[in-house]
């Protein structure tokens, strides 16, 4: 494929892959290594960037599969994709199955969670260990602060100030950081990029804004089908210093998921960009002890 001109080869340097779904759409994906699979889901607003520091350190024992969801990162944006939480996953598990992915770790980060652990609920599931990295899976309706932000998020005003003043990228990413010098302009150039329109913020980013409160049944639904996370191998990384995702959540997890193993570090939204030596280590402890 063509790489734009605003990537940086130097710090994603991998090789890249295209894959047709059903509906029109196609999926970017790196699809890089041998071994076991990993495959990596991220939310929004980033892309399979986020995951080049543990694709580039697990690549030499594992084949590491991190696909960009329609419309973000290098994928394609039609524009009639719903750009839904459950659209995503619908998409996410075609493109599993169309790769033949099987005996998978899924590591799921931000809107990864209720877009990719729908795998490891599955009858047939691909999935044979989860890492879960600031995520949910529940409705966040009753939670006072996450339901305060997502009204005014997923709102008319959010809707306004993501097409016209780039919010989710200019404002919301960069204070989600517990260590913003480590987001550097450079870095930082590489998720403004694949928004740069105003059509693509509104239509791909803010619906999943909308999703935050706008898809509580669909959440619901998945969390009374939580049981196969019980059976499998789990990975909790936290940052602790996330200002949305805050250690309530990880209780949620910790408390309804007692055999997982978990990683609490000093980092925002973000631990495996901020804190990439340390996810490496546990990550591949993780695989390799289960």
């Amino acid at each position: 494929m063509l790489y734009p001109p605003w990537l940086d080869r130097n710090a994603y340097s991998f090789d890249s892959h295209e894959l047709d779904l059903a509906g029109g759409a196609r999926m970017h994906y790196v699809d890089q290594g041998v071994g076991a699979p990993i495959l990596f889901v991220h939310g929004t607003p980033s892309w399979s960037f986020e995951w080049r520091h543990l694709i580039r350190a697990l690549a030499h024992r594992n084949r590491c599969v991190a696909p960009d969801l329609v419309g973000f990162g290098l994928s394609s944006r039609p524009r009639d994709f719903p750009y839904t939480p459950a659209a995503h996953a619908g998409a996410l598990a075609e493109f599993v199955e169309q790769l033949g992915l099987e005996d998978l770790t899924l590591v799921v980060h931000d809107f990864g969670g209720p877009i990719g652990l729908p795998l490891a609920l599955a009858e047939r599931s691909p999935v044979r260990r989860v890492v879960i990295i600031n995520t949910w899976m529940w409705s966040l309706a009753g939670d006072p602060e996450m339901e305060r932000a997502a009204r005014i998020a997923g709102g008319k005003l959010g809707k306004f100030l993501y097409r016209w003043a780039n919010l989710s990228l200019r404002a919301i990413m960069p204070a989600a950081w517990a260590d913003r010098k480590k987001l550097t302009r450079a870095i930082h150039a590489q998720y403004l990029a694949p928004f740069s329109d105003r059509w693509s913020r509104g239509a791909v980013l803010w619906p999943l804004a909308h999703a935050l409160l706008g898809s509580s049944r669909y959440y619901e639904s998945l969390w009374a089908r939580r049981a196969p996370l019980l059976e499998l191998p789990v990975l909790i990384v936290w940052g602790m210093k996330d200002p949305a995702f805050r250690p309530a959540m990880l209780d949620r997890w910790t408390e309804s998921l007692p055999g997982a193993t978990v990683l609490q570090l000093p980092t925002g939204h973000w631990p495996h960009e901020e804190a990439p030596a340390a996810m490496v280590e546990a990550t591949r402890s993780f695989i390799d002890f289960n």
